[in-house]
């Protein structure tokens, strides 16, 4: 059984091929033509279809989601540190001399 290693192509490749596609108006020559199965290049129409106005959002929008991210990232790392914290205390207070030496 061979294994085929999915083909990974550049947003800017499906870009222009989906355009041309749509200048054409023929999926399948354009498959041919760029050697992607045509039912790929249907379902980047597809996408590009549904999600294409997504490309004349502003900069704001997509930087405010890539900074909700970066916060909840940091969140959890604050919360796995302070767990951390509790424990080592915890643990001193286990470990430490009751003499205070």
């Amino acid at each position: 059984m061979s294994s085929k290693k999915a083909n990974r192509y550049h947003p800017s490749f499906k870009f222009r091929m989906v355009l041309e596609s749509f200048v054409k108006g023929n999926v399948a020559e354009i498959a041919r033509k760029y050697e992607v199965n045509a039912n790929q290049l249907s379902t980047w129409r597809k996408q590009f279809m549904d999600k294409g106005s997504l490309v004349f959002q502003s900069g704001k929008v997509n930087r405010e989601k890539q900074l909700e991210k970066k916060m909840n990232q940091l969140e959890h790392l604050i919360g796995k540190k302070e767990i951390e914290i509790n424990l080592l205390k915890k643990y001193l207070d286990f470990y430490a001399p009751q003499d205070g030496n």
